[in-house]
């Protein structure tokens, strides 16, 4: 304390100093005084708050494709004045939604938290299953299908874990999305609280009996607020329509219309198409989505007092409507480019609520995606870039033939999806095949079948460490209980999807490279191209908040962030 005082004095007197020959002697000792001062009280005083925001299907290039657009007080202030990572990759396939959030706040990969898509094949339960739903808790603001959830599926702890961990307790943890999944998985299995948004004829946030019994009155009163009744209003593009130039033009044939419209194309009368489209549902696949999450964020952050003490608080906001935008509308539309230039308004929003709320240094977010996405693959071709689209019921009826061929039986594979392919284990062993030896003829037949591009067996990723990129994603995403016997890479910008719009999940650099951008308290101001991973956020934030890594992490903490 002593030093940190005689620092001070020795600051104010060379502040203090008038003539301009000691400003000048001075001025390299007082820079290097005040940078001490600025790194002493950074150790010294953890954040009040932290907020992970994760925008679904955002790809890297969206925050240098609109950029002169953004204003001054959203994605570029984060840019700008905090530190932006500009090579930072998932480590691991398949890039879905689930497994991204799971990766996001665990610090490590699908082969250790076991989130393995956003659906799966349970061997066990011979059935597919999702991510996060739980039959033993029930909903709580719903008595429908959409409340029975909780985040038990995901095996290892989460940062927002092991903050709680960390304080007893004291700690407030809340996550917020659109998507169930967007908000259960960042929020862990010790969280105060998760919400999302529950569609069709309701349009309220709801929650599950894992965190809690019944809402609090304030979520009450947002949900009779019908604050989703103002949003369901007509979508037309922010600026002038000649002005988005950084996407194609609005009618094209690569988008998807709503039900009840002729073309995808601006304005869109959602009061008009909500009757088919899913009546609040609609709400989600419209930039009004992310602005209803913002609204409620910022209504958390009030009611519940967060930053509000010396105990840090983690506020965990996922913006899950670019991706039902981006599935419909694709890369390359107007939609999106608008979409994200209206999101740039919901960030500054919240950021000046924290502002306001906690106060302008006391608080550090982070943000990036869950996975990107690609362009549609017949635009692609428009331009002449290969790709193309794969059938999976084709592929399965050949793959069924040709075992049947091989082997003279049928209902020898239980399950395809996710790119694995699941035995039937009992058929294998009633007709006395090897597995190994099926593995490996299956991953001799389907290498020559169209569009595949590499192929792996279970026993190549549990036997050995696999050395080439896209072997060492496919077994970082490969969990030894839960993943299939044989997994298949599709080639570049080939999609088993729609015509329209653009979808993810590969291996490829469209769907991996995704922002990261570090704000607040504790961060650097700067910027870098080395490449970092997702599962580096947690160990990160870990280390600023000076608590225990999440039990499977796997990352490292980027140290060049912290100041």
């Amino acid at each position: 304390m002593k030093n940190l005082l005689s620092l001070i004095l020795i600051f104010v007197f060379l502040t203090s100093c008038s003539t301009l020959s000691r400003k000048r002697e001075n001025s390299k000792l007082k820079s290097e005084i005040k940078e001490t001062l600025l790194t002493y009280t950074a150790k010294q005083e953890a954040p009040k708050l932290v907020v992970g925001i994760v925008v679904d299907q955002m790809r890297y290039d969206y925050l240098t494709r609109f950029y002169s657009r953004y204003g001054n007080g959203g994605f570029k202030r984060l840019m700008n004045d905090g530190y932006n990572l500009t090579n930072n990759h998932y480590n691991f396939v398949p890039t879905y939604t689930a497994p991204g959030h799971a990766s996001i706040y665990t610090g490590t990969s699908p082969m250790n938290h076991g989130i393995i898509g956003n659906n799966w094949y349970d061997k066990m339960e011979d059935k597919v299953i999702y991510n996060a739903s739980d039959k033993d808790y029930t909903g709580v603001g719903t008595d429908s299908e959409d409340g029975k959830m909780s985040p038990r599926k995901m095996l290892t702890s989460t940062v927002t874990d092991q903050l709680e961990l960390h304080t007893q307790g004291k700690a407030k943890v809340i996550g917020i999305s659109i998507k169930d999944r967007g908000a259960i998985l960042p929020a862990g299995h010790a969280a105060d609280a998760a919400y999302w948004f529950e569609g069709g004829d309701r349009g309220n946030f709801i929650s599950s009996t894992f965190y809690m019994q019944q809402l609090p009155q304030w979520v009450s009163d947002f949900n009779t607020s019908k604050k989703a009744d103002h949003y369901l209003k007509t979508w037309n593009t922010l600026y002038p329509l000649e002005t988005y130039t950084a996407s194609g033009p609005d009618l094209n044939d690569f988008e998807k219309a709503p039900k009840g419209k002729e073309t995808a194309t601006f304005p869109y009368d959602l009061n008009n198409l909500r009757g088919e489209n899913g009546n609040y549902s609609l709400i989600k696949g419209t930039p009004y989505g992310n602005s209803i999450v913002a609204d409620f964020a910022v209504e958390a952050l009030k009611k519940e007092e967060m930053g509000k003490d010396e105990i840090t608080d983690f506020l965990a906001v996922s913006f899950s409507s670019t991706d039902y935008i981006g599935h419909q509308y694709g890369v390359n539309s107007v939609e999106i480019e608008d979409t994200y230039l209206r999101l740039d308004l919901d960030i500054e929003r919240l950021l000046n609520a924290l502002d306001q709320e906690v106060g302008n240094g006391n608080y550090t977010v982070f943000l990036t995606a869950d996975h990107g996405a690609v362009h549609n693959p017949a635009y692609l071709q428009s331009k002449r870039v290969n790709s193309g689209y794969f059938s999976r019921s084709n592929f399965e009826k050949q793959l069924n033939k040709d075992l049947k061929t091989m082997y003279n039986q049928e209902d020898l594979i239980s399950n395809i999806s996710n790119d694995q392919i699941f035995f039937n284990k009992e058929n294998v062993r009633k007709n006395k095949i090897n597995p190994i030896d099926l593995e490996n003829f299956i991953a001799t037949l389907i290498i020559d079948y169209v569009h595949i591009d590499k192929v792996y067996t279970r026993n190549a990723l549990v036997s050995g460490i696999q050395a080439d990129g896209t072997g060492r994603l496919i077994q970082n995403g490969f969990h030894h209980k839960r993943s299939g016997d044989v997994i298949f890479v599709l080639e570049p910008a080939v999609i088993s999807y729609s015509k329209t719009g653009s979808t993810h999940g590969s291996s490829q650099s469209y769907d991996t490279h995704v922002p990261l951008l570090f704000y607040g308290n504790g961060i650097r101001k700067s910027s870098s191209s080395k490449r970092t991973e997702i599962i580096d956020i947690a160990p990160t934030i870990s280390s600023l908040l000076k608590i225990s890594f999440p039990n499977g992490a796997t990352g490292n903490p980027i140290s060049e962030v912290l100041k």
